[in-house]
């Protein structure tokens, strides 16, 4: 059995309803060592925190060769499994998606995430034979590869406030069917609504989580499987550099930098 393959098995595992595996969002290589050193059990992207690095904003902007590319760097950078946030799917039809999962796979990912939202004009959701078709053409894609890829299917009714509770559990249990293996629901931290989730689709759930949502240990409590710090952590890394650059041209002091990660330690980290 390949490397590969063991840490497809090793991240497939770690989705244990009342044991959530907590994925502190990365974006560069940097950020994934920094996750991985802090004891983290596995990596996850961030498809926003990705796209402003590289110089596009989220929202199915960025290609699919540079988004590819930063997912094979984070799995060169740490021993650990990683799964990539892909948005959409980087194409737009089932192929295309496809085509992007032999790439992700090539790179070292063993998982996805992929969202039924939309950019294009139009709903905000995918209509869910249009989100089907793409998640089944994401798990042929691994099952010729022959990787047990896990694929957690985005959600995004609560998000995009387009639907609740019922549309939510239909979309889950379409998804599943289809060949996705947990579901992500951002936009989601009231416990009463995440209990619903989890007694009503028999899938581990995602949640979004950050200041004001419960705790992992309450979370956990509540049956779900995998919290996502997603985007945030790259939020406030950013709001470190506008606090600095805000200060130095201001004031002219440097205080906000007092408590930054030192030169040795980071650069240690990349070595």
């Amino acid at each position: 059995m390949s490397e590969h393959h063991t840490r497809a098995e090793l991240f497939r595992s770690l989705h244990t309803p009342g044991s959530p595996l907590v994925l502190v969002n990365a974006w560069d290589a940097a950020s994934a060592r920094i996750v991985a050193a802090a004891g983290a059990r596995a990596v996850a992207t961030t498809s926003a925190g990705v796209s402003w690095s590289l110089g596009a904003p989220d929202g199915d902007v960025l290609g699919r060769d540079a988004a590819v590319d930063l997912v094979g760097r984070v799995a060169a950078a740490v021993p650990l499994p990683v799964t990539a946030d892909i948005e959409s799917g980087y194409g737009a039809t089932p192929a295309e998606v496809g085509t992007t999962i032999r790439a992700v796979l090539d790179a070292g990912a063993v998982g996805v995430n992929i969202e039924d939202a939309r950019r294009e004009a139009g709903p905000p959701l995918r209509d869910v034979p249009d989100q089907c078709a793409r998640i089944g053409a994401v798990r042929a894609a691994a099952d010729a590869a022959g990787l047990p890829l896990y694929v957690n299917a985005r959600i995004d009714t609560f998000l995009s406030g387009t639907g609740g509770l019922d549309e939510t559990v239909a979309r889950a249990t379409a998804y599943l069917a289809a060949g996705a293996d947990g579901f992500f629901v951002p936009g989601v931290v009231d416990p009463v609504t995440i209990r619903a989730l989890v007694q009503a689709v028999p899938a581990p759930l995602n949640v979004l989580a950050g200041p004001g949502a419960p705790a992992v240990g309450e979370l956990a409590r509540l049956g779900v499987a995998r919290v996502s710090l997603g985007s945030s952590v790259a939020e406030a890394a950013y709001a470190v550099a506008r606090r600095a650059a805000d200060e130095a041209l201001g004031a002219g002091t440097y205080d906000v930098l007092a408590d930054a990660l030192d030169y040795g330690t980071l650069n240690a980290l990349m070595r």
